[in-house]
């Protein structure tokens, strides 16, 4: 269920996920590659690159009312070895070149350790 709802995703991006989706593409970001409306666990995520463990998320205004449970997603995936980066749709329209740096900083930083020492 969860593979054809993400293939329904990545045939009806959202214009900010279209418009990042130019950058992220064809290895254009430092060569690493990304997919996009990926199914990781139970959880579909906008971008992931395998690679570098790295998560990209493009929030629009219900992300505002669903705060614990993105809170919750991201311990998750933490805590299977991706870090998560996630941006505002004005912020992908607004500062993109900001976004595409702050995403390419994070290859230059190991992925975080899937069981961190408490």
């Amino acid at each position: 269920m969860a593979k054809e709802y993400a293939r329904y995703l990545r045939n009806n991006l959202t214009d900010a996920e279209q418009f990042i989706w130019q950058y992220l593409r064809k290895r254009q970001l430092s060569g690493y590659k990304f997919r996009r409306q990926q199914t990781i666990g139970k959880y579909i995520v906008d971008f992931v690159c395998f690679e570098r463990k790295l998560i990209i998320e493009i929030d629009g205004g219900q992300h505002a009312e669903q705060v614990e449970y993105d809170i919750q997603r991201t311990k998750w995936l933490n805590t299977q070895g991706f870090k998560v980066l996630r941006f505002w749709n004005n912020e992908v329209f607004q500062e993109i070149d900001a976004v595409i740096e702050r995403i390419a900083k994070n290859f230059n930083e190991p992925p975080p350790h899937p069981n961190p020492p408490l």
